[in-house]
Order: C-alpha cells, then sequence, then structure tokens
C-alpha cells in the first residue's frame, strides 16, 4: 500500500516541469532480498507482493506504475527476489534536475544505502536520526516543490505523538510540499488520537488513506497500515481510492477494507 501510494505521489510531482526533491527520513536499506533467510522464515511477502506480481496490466494505472519498477528491478537481478523499498522506488521516478535524500541512522543499513546509490548523483544518503532531519534539512535548498516520507518503525511508545510532532514541523518548515506519514494499524484508538492531536493544532489538508485486512480490534496484531497526506496533489484521493480497492480485491477477503477520508479538508 504504502509505495503504491509512494509512486502516486512521485507521479502527480512529475506532471510539472519545475525540478522537485524528495527527503525520505527513514530509509531502511532500499532493496531488500526476499530469498534472503529473514524474508524466507516469515513468509510474509508470498501474501503481499507475492500475490501481485503476476497481476496483468491495466487493472489500475497507480498499481501498474509500481509494479512495472518492481519487475524491472526483479529483471536487473536475473529474477531474484529483490524488492525495491522507498528509495529505490523514487530513484527512479527522478528526472534531471530532481533529488532524493535518505537519512537512516542505523549503520549498516546506511553503508546499504551508500552502495546502492554510489554511483547516482541525484541521491545523497545522510547517516542521522529522521525526525531530526526534518528541522535540519527543510526547506530544501534545492526545489522549491518536494515531498517529505516519514516511515519511522514504530519501536517507541510515543511513536505516534513524535510522528505528529514531525509532520506539524515538516509543514511549517516546507510549507509548499506533500508531507506523506505511514502508520501501522493494530486498533483504532491510537490512530484517532494520532489524527485529533493534529486537527488540534490547526492543521488542514489532511487526507487519511487506510487499508486493514481485518477489523483493527486486536492491538497486539497489525491488522492494517495508514498513510495520512498533507497537501495531496489535485486528483490524488481518487487515485488513491481506485488503488485501494484493487488492492483489497488482490490482498485480502471479506473482511479487508480501504478508506479514503479527509481528515481535516482544505
Amino acid at each position: 500500500m504504502k509505495h503504491v501510494l509512494l509512486t502516486a505521489l512521485i507521479k502527480a510531482l512529475c506532471r510539472k516541469p519545475a525540478p522537485f526533491c524528495v527527503l525520505d527520513t527513514h530509509a531502511g536499506v532500499g532493496l531488500y532480498d526476499l530469498s534472503g533467510p529473514q524474508a524466507q522464515s516469515t513468509g510474509e511477502w508470498r501474501d503481499g507482493i507475492g500475490r501481485l506480481l503476476g497481476l496483468p496490466p491495466g487493472e489500475d494505472p497507480a498499481l501498474d506504475d509500481w509494479l512495472d519498477i518492481v519487475r524491472h528491478v526483479m529483471r536487473e537481478h536475473e529474477g531474484e527476489l529483490f524488492y525495491p523499498g522507498s528509495p529505490a522506488l523514487v530513484s527512479r521516478l527522478l528526472r534531471p534536475g530532481d533529488m532524493l535524500t535518505c537519512c537512516e541512522l542505523h549503520p549498516q543499513d546506511q553503508l546499504s544505502l551508500k552502495r546502492l546509490f554510489r554511483n547516482t548523483f541525484a541521491v545523497s544518503v545522510h547517516g542521522r536520526d529522521g525526525y531530526e532531519a526534518i528541522t535540519a534539512l527543510l526547506p530544501p535548498r534545492h526545489a522549491k516543490r518536494g515531498l517529505v516520507l516519514m516511515d519511522p518503525p514504530f519501536e517507541q511508545k510515543d511513536e505516534f505523538q513524535r510522528l505528529a510532532k514531525a509532520i506539524i514541523t515538516a509543514r511549517r518548515r516546507f510549507a509548499t510540499g506533500i508531507i506523506a506519514a505511514w502508520y501501522p494499524i493494530k486498533h483504532r484508538a491510537p490512530v484517532r488520537a494520532f489524527h485529533n492531536t493534529l486537527k488540534d493544532a490547526g492543521e488542514r489538508n489532511l487526507l487519511a488513506l487506510e487499508l486493514t485486512l481485518r477489523p483493527p480490534l486486536d492491538p497486539s496484531r497489525l491488522n492494517g497500515s495508514g498513510m495520512i497526506v498533507a497537501n495531496p496533489p489535485f486528483g490524488f484521493a481518487d487515485v488513491a481510492r481506485h488503488a485501494l480497492d484493487v488492492l483489497c480485491r488482490h490482498l485480502g477477503d471479506e473482511e479487508t477494507a480501504a478508506t479514503v477520508e479527509w481528515v481535516v479538508p482544505e
């Protein structure tokens, strides 16, 4: 879900000729080996990308754009199961003049990113805390347009509060930018509190997009995913709604649901 929506946001930025910048605050390793021990032990990818790789083109333009990149990456690795994370996806959509800044605090993951982009001038890798980078690197110096992607690991108990604060800060420092933040859905109370924090802070033009595989009633399970987008591009809500409906059909069952709702309208 996150990567389909991310691809759609970047494609929307590409509709205008002016260059843009992307800041990925929690970039990860950029490329994931689905044939590796960890991926094979859980097998989670089989119920995600594994169900979608064989889809014929034409069901949804946003899905097609994302799958084209995924398949291209796999062809480059001679059919091996390497899946592109957000930095790899974004880097393949950049045009001359566009820039991507990746932040990753974990030393080994940072090294993997630097290896991946060692010959890519348009991509820079920073070994710094993603939340700290929002203050240090915004507004971007290279362009007046762009996107900030926040995808924190949610390992801290106060992660929703930290994420809300980061969104507010990013919007203050980069008012013309699109801000997109991923969050887990285990049960509804933390998500409602997160949305209310943003509303109470006076934030506007906030779109929430969610996909749940089952009703979010068990707080011990990851029951779905959400993304909140501030300053979404024109028409993005309709693009996202159609893409999520297609994902629902292929990833879930009768309990699977998708919603696209304005937390606060413009």
